[in-house]
């Protein structure tokens, strides 16, 4: 699924001379924490987040403690002296799986997306982000996450597709994940049913080795003395 699918078209932006006071005001009033900050042309030139304005205002002013002078002071000050300049962005044709790559790797929580000559065409948050996803795993409907075992070897899947398809049951999605043990993969068919115990024994029946999806996660991670 390409970014140009997921992402926000309707962006709410702000010029580098607008005050931090009325940017901070415009993100409250449309419950947002990233503010691209654009040219006259409407090209990208930096992005402001919640995290910058509060960085920018003083703990007095939190307090509502500061006086006037201070405060006089604190409306000078532009959204461009507080901005991040020429932030990581996205193209339109990206995939989801790329944003969700750079989310991992940057640690940040929104992407501006721009076309190849810098003009602003949206915006992809990690929100953005989980919608996309639970549209493509199909887990928008109620249904049962399954796992199993299986090993490393052409024709595993389309045994558990055909035996999991022979009692009448859909998929919303099937993953496929590495497993610890280099001759084995770990298959998550996420079936749209809430009665797995026939399809259970079926699949044990066959050799499988059924897994609880939360135990393999929760294996996966790190431990305290590795950390």
């Amino acid at each position: 699924m390409f970014v140009s699918k997921s992402m926000t078209r309707k962006v709410l932006t702000a010029a580098k001379d607008e005050s931090i006071f009325s940017a901070q005001e415009r993100m409250k009033q449309a419950a947002i924490r990233h503010l691209p900050v654009v040219d006259a042309d409407g090209r990208l030139i930096g992005i402001v987040t919640d995290r910058d304005l509060r960085s920018a205002m003083p703990y007095s002013l939190i307090k509502n403690t500061c006086d006037d002078a201070e405060r006089a002071k604190l409306a000078e000050m532009r959204v461009g002296e507080i901005m991040s300049p020429d932030p990581i962005t996205l193209n339109p044709a990206h995939t989801i799986q790329d944003a969700l790559l750079l989310v991992q790797e940057h640690k940040v929580g929104a992407f501006p997306v721009v076309d190849d000559a810098g003009n602003l065409k949206g915006i992809l948050s990690v929100r953005d982000l989980l919608r996309a996803f639970v549209n493509v795993l199909g887990i928008g409907q109620r249904g049962t996450l399954m796992g199993i075992l299986v090993e490393e070897k052409v024709g595993q899947l389309k045994q558990i597709v055909d035996a999991i398809t022979e009692e009448g049951i859909s998929f919303g999605s099937v993953l496929v994940a590495r497993y610890w043990e280099d001759d084995k993969r770990a298959v998550f068919p996420y079936l749209l049913t809430n009665h797995v115990a026939r399809v259970k024994k079926k699949l044990t029946g066959m050799g499988f080795t059924l897994i609880d999806p939360m135990d393999w996660y929760l294996d996966q991670l790190p431990s305290k003395e590795s950390e």
